[in-house]
């Protein structure tokens, strides 16, 4: 089936979402990261971005937020990028787990591989993939570069979110040693989870991340900028390790609702990717029990919803001004 979406459809479900979705409740910041804790629980804002890099945003989509575990996919790209699609799947994995984010016991399932870079284990082991080897400082800069890369803009590193990440990552601290003892690693084990700890102390805003997930939608061309972020053809590995462990233990109950592939992080973001159409992004700070944005998640589904969108659809997408 052919749709044709105009900019004002578009507008309308972002502000309907918007007015439906700014009273939900439920949920609770997460408290396991001081920083978290402190963050205004009735932050929310919501942005669309198209593929010729028009934008459409709403609420508090300029607050900058911890970008947490959406960064993951952010530094898959990276290693994507300049390892390849088969050393990825060979070093790392690209299968969800079923359990949450944070699981030590999910390596023991698969054969001690951390399964896919979506997971903690699998995020610190492909920060230590990140080259040049062996050079902190030159990883950072390639983490960050990309990072600049994929939304159009500087995401800066929030210190007190770094310090307080750093406090309390003992779990992080298990599995990165649990993954040297697998041989799971590939660069210095500590570095390697600082590396990990920092790219999730960046702070990105709402905008940005759906400039980002518009970037993914174009397989690789930032539609504001109008550069190439990474090599055409990796759009699909992207969107299916996004769509298969995006939400962790509540993914495949996502996707079946939403119809979109899109990852959480516990600073309360959403980054959803329509391949093809667009690409968006929700912010709101309460969490369910699997360390997904609550409110985040209803406007989303409301837009996909409204606009009659969905990844499965097998529709053909036309957007006109």
């Amino acid at each position: 089936m052919d749709i044709t979406l105009s900019h004002a459809d578009i507008r309308r479900a972002l502000e309907s979402a918007y007015g439906e979705c700014h009273t939900v409740s439920g949920g609770k910041n997460a408290d396991y990261i001081p920083y978290l804790s402190s963050i205004n629980p009735d932050l929310f804002g919501i942005s669309i971005t198209l593929l010729d890099g028009t934008t459409f945003k709403i609420g508090n989509t300029d607050f900058r937020f911890g970008i947490e575990s959406i960064s993951k996919v952010l530094t898959a790209i990276l290693v994507l990028n300049s390892w390849g699609s088969q050393a990825l799947l060979a070093r790392i994995g690209a299968d969800a787990t079923g359990l949450p984010f944070n699981s030590i016991f999910a390596m023991l399932l698969d054969n001690d591989r951390p399964s896919t870079p979506l997971v903690n284990a699998g995020a610190i082991s492909t920060c230590s993939l990140v080259r040049p080897q062996g050079d902190p400082d030159g990883k950072w800069k390639a983490i960050t570069d990309n990072v600049t890369a994929l939304c159009g803009s500087e995401a800066p590193l929030i210190q007190e979110l770094y310090q307080s990440e750093s406090a309390t990552n003992y779990n992080n601290r298990a599995i990165a040693w649990m993954l040297k003892n697998f041989n799971r690693i590939y660069d210095d084990v500590e570095m390697s989870l600082d590396l990990y700890t920092r790219q999730c102390s960046l702070g990105v805003n709402a905008q940005q991340l759906s400039v980002c997930a518009a970037t993914i939608a174009a397989d690789g061309v930032n539609p504001v900028t109008g550069k190439r972020a990474f090599a055409k053809g990796l759009m699909p590995k992207i969107v299916s390790l996004i769509a298969t462990e995006g939400f962790y233990q509540s993914t495949g109950d996502w996707l079946y609702t939403s119809g979109l592939p899109a990852k959480s992080g516990v600073g309360g973001g959403v980054m959803g990717v329509l391949p093809g159409v667009m690409g968006i992004a929700a912010f709101a700070p309460p969490l369910d029990a699997a360390g997904n944005s609550v409110k985040a998640q209803a406007a989303i589904k409301s837009i996909m919803n409204r606009l009659s969108l969905g990844v499965f659809n097998g529709n053909n997408i036309k957007i006109v001004p």
